[in-house]
């Protein structure tokens, strides 16, 4: 049993990995930002109190990153798994306008920053909080969820602030598995496919479940030599 802090988790892939890692016995901590918007999650909770926990964390918010390390270390005193999940994109309902952070010609700065602090720097500062518990895990290790989106190498353009979002989190990420090789904690990003969510749409080929099987096979059989690595769900590295 391993003990696993997902962000992001009220719904999408966030919440598929929190019912999957549960279902395999698991002691899983799952977080969320409003309770209005993770119904599903709290019940999943409420029907599983031995094995899930879910935490109240705004990512964006410092105070709220501690306020989850409180919770979390009232249940255990060490994390195996931290899994950066929680993200958004240029079609999120926070946003009036996707151009504001997807066109150029359209960009707005605000807009832009919310989906940078969000997906490129709360990742670092979650995994910094929870350093201490992750120091006492079982072959700890942190996996940021990222995207092919994030590849510089391979980009088709357009969808700026997302895309250079992720670029961002592979970045920080990198530095991050250097700053902890020696503490013998991996680090890894790992593109979970195109997956039918909120996110992906109904299109993507991928489903939720398909995506999140595979997404955790690739993240048990992880090894300290691999840390740094930019992997698909499938375990395949993918251009930088």
């Amino acid at each position: 049993m391993r003990r696993i802090l997902v962000t992001g988790a009220s719904r999408g892939i966030g919440l598929e990995l929190a019912r999957q890692l549960v279902e395999r016995g698991d002691r899983v901590f799952a977080g969320y930002r409003d309770a209005s918007t993770a119904p599903r999650l709290l019940k999943l909770a409420s029907q599983k109190p031995s094995h899930l926990t879910a935490v109240e964390m705004d990512v964006t918010d410092e105070r709220s990153i501690d306020g989850a390390f409180g919770e979390v270390s009232h249940h255990v005193d060490a994390l195996d798994v931290l899994v950066n999940n929680a993200g958004i994109g240029s079609d999120s309902r926070e946003f009036d306008d996707r151009a504001a952070t997807a066109e150029f010609g359209s960009l707005r700065g605000g807009p832009m920053l919310r989906i940078l602090h969000t997906n490129s720097v709360a990742p670092m500062l979650v995994a910094q909080r929870f350093l201490p518990l992750l120091r006492k895990g079982r072959d700890p290790r942190v996996v940021n969820i990222t995207s092919e989106e994030a590849s510089i190498s391979q980009t088709d353009g357009g969808d700026h602030t997302y895309r250079a979002s992720k670029s961002a989190l592979n970045m920080f990420s990198r530095n991050l598995a250097i700053d902890l090789r020696d503490e013998g904690i991996i680090v890894a990003m790992v593109h979970p496919g195109w997956v039918r969510t909120d996110m992906g749409g109904p299109s993507a080929p991928l489903s939720v479940e398909e995506s999140v099987h595979d997404v955790l096979k690739v993240v048990d059989g992880l090894t300290l030599e691999q840390t740094g690595s930019y992997l698909d769900w499938r375990g395949h590295p993918m251009p930088w």
